[in-house]
């Protein structure tokens, strides 16, 4: 027969509050963040077919081996960084939404080399798709960043990170 083993006469555990409207808002920002990302990396994949002639046309002393040893490598950075990206959207979304203080610090770095990557993008020639994408990432960062740094959310983070009994 169970016997559940007596708990000293304390009650449950209290209940941790949820997330609060700027939070909820902010973490579906950060998923649709995560959806751009996937957009801008299936993009990026699908054209890096004109890579080759742009290499071309920057270099025409680059024999076939390096133009397509240079299209490799874009290939491996696009990848690697398009998916790291649509990784730390989602990873902040899920630490931002349990309320771990840590998690907005972290954000609010990766919305600062978001920005750098934005001026980057401006500051090189560039297509136009991909600066509409970069800019829409940039406003959803932005907007984002705003929401976990609210009043409403600070309490919210403050509750999360007191003591759990």
């Amino acid at each position: 027969m169970y016997q559940p083993y007596p708990t000293g006469g304390q009650g449950p555990a209290p209940q941790l509050p949820g997330p609060p409207r700027p939070i909820q808002n902010a973490v579906k920002l950060m998923y649709a963040g995560a959806g751009v990302s996937a957009i801008s990396f299936i993009i990026g994949l699908t054209t890096i077919g004109s890579l080759k002639s742009a290499i071309r046309t920057a270099d025409p002393t680059l024999t076939t081996t390096q133009v397509n040893s240079a299209v490799t490598f874009s290939l491996v950075i696009v990848g690697f960084f398009g998916l790291l990206g649509i990784a730390l959207w989602i990873w902040m979304a899920w630490a931002n939404r349990g309320g771990k203080k840590w998690a907005r610090i972290v954000a609010t770095v990766l919305f600062g080399l978001n920005t750098l990557g934005l001026l980057s993008v401006i500051a090189r020639p560039h297509a136009v798709l991909s600066l509409v994408l970069n800019v829409l990432l940039w406003l959803v960062g932005l907007t984002a960043i705003v929401l976990i740094w609210n009043k409403e959310s600070s309490a919210y983070y403050q509750a999360m990170s007191g003591p759990r009994y």
